[in-house]
């Protein structure tokens, strides 16, 4: 899978659920195994969020042929108390911008704005 990012170690900001959420935002038929490839995750680790996040009702899927086509419940209310009232388009909002900037800044860093 082209853009696959590098391995990381240590703390990070985003959970695997909203990795594994946002990949789906952006194809709404990847294959696991490509989210898992993405979110540098095994397969089994997927398919246990993606059943989260259906269970929840932040995302559903409609089996087409040998593959799934997702849909996300953009209105969802983040989980969260400290996101209180927040949906799931704000942070895929938040995402997808982010992934704009890497993609537009010089060298491919997220450049600073004010």
């Amino acid at each position: 899978m082209d853009g696959v990012p590098e391995s990381h170690t240590g703390w990070t900001f985003l959970t695997n659920h909203a990795r594994v959420l946002a990949v789906i935002a952006d194809n709404h038929s990847a294959r696991i195994r490509d989210i898992a490839a993405h979110c540098r995750l095994t397969e089994r680790a997927v398919q246990k969020i993606i059943a989260d996040l259906e269970q929840d009702g932040y995302l559903s899927h409609t089996r087409e042929g040998r593959s799934n086509t997702y849909e996300i419940d953009p209105g969802k209310v983040l989980r969260h108390p400290a996101e209180a009232g927040l949906t799931v388009a704000s942070l895929l909002s938040l995402l997808v911008k982010d992934e704009v900037d890497r993609a537009t800044a010089p060298g491919g860093r997220p450049h600073a704005t004010t």
